[in-house]
Formats: structure tokens, C-alpha cells, sequence
């Protein structure tokens, strides 16, 4: 398949529900170089990815088979930073906070904004995180 087709397929996939897609380089047989295409998708989607799938790209067939999800709780808090509200996704193993991740998306637009550098955003946030544990 053309390696340009592979973005175009990625936001056909997700614009039809898939949870998540990607693309790993491997090695099919007589050494042959080939990309393998990995959607993850709820059953109740799974049609019409499995059809644009089998109409859009080159492949033959699909390998489907059902996994198990475990996921921690996840609530969004927003941080006030010098730099403006951040929203900050903690994630919660047992009703305690385990891990805690600035979004990426209010830190973009403020590191555009602000015409400051990405990774300072970052850190103000992460310095908030820590200074309210």
C-alpha cells in the first residue's frame, strides 16, 4: 500500500469510532517489508471498520480477535499556573491518586500563545501538582 495512504487511513479510522490505531514497520515472509495495521475498536464499530478497512487499503483479510481492558479511574482537575488554567488528568488506583498528566492541548495553546517553549508549561504544571500533594 502507499506509505501516503497510511495518515489518510488513520483519520478515516478514527472518524468511524476506533478507540485507537497504529502502524508497526515488520517482516512478512521471504523477507518481505510490510506494515502491520492495529485498530482498536469496540464491537459495536467494528463493521464499519472492518469495511473501510478491506475497501480502502490492500490487504486480503483481518485478524480480529477480543481482549481485556483494565483501566484506572480517571477524573480531570483544572490547575491554575502563572500561565494559565491547565487541565491535568489524575488517574486513580484504589481511590488514590497514582499518576497525574498535564493535557497536552491547553499546554500547546499556551506555549503558542505565551511564545514560550512547551516543556515550561510543562514544568509550572508539574510544579503546581507537587506543591498541592
Amino acid at each position: 500500500m502507499n506509505p501516503e495512504l497510511y495518515g489518510y487511513m488513520m483519520n478515516k479510522l478514527f472518524e468511524l469510532g476506533a478507540s485507537d490505531v497504529y502502524f508497526t514497520p515488520i517482516i512478512m515472509k521471504k523477507s518481505r517489508p510490510a506494515i502491520k495495521l492495529t485498530v482498536l475498536s469496540s464491537s459495536e464499530k467494528l463493521k464499519k471498520i472492518e469495511e473501510c478497512i478491506l475497501k480502502e487499503t490492500t490487504t486480503l483479510g483481518i485478524r480480529k480477535y477480543s481482549v481485556d481492558k483494565v483501566m484506572l479511574e480517571r477524573k480531570i482537575q483544572k490547575i491554575q499556573t502563572k500561565y494559565g488554567e491547565v487541565r491535568v488528568k489524575n488517574a486513580y488506583y484504589d481511590g488514590e491518586i497514582i499518576k497525574s498528566k498535564p493535557e497536552y492541548e491547553d499546554c500547546k495553546n499556551i506555549a503558542l500563545d505565551k511564545n514560550i517553549f512547551m516543556n515550561e508549561v510543562y514544568n509550572e504544571v508539574y510544579k503546581n501538582i507537587r506543591s498541592n500533594e
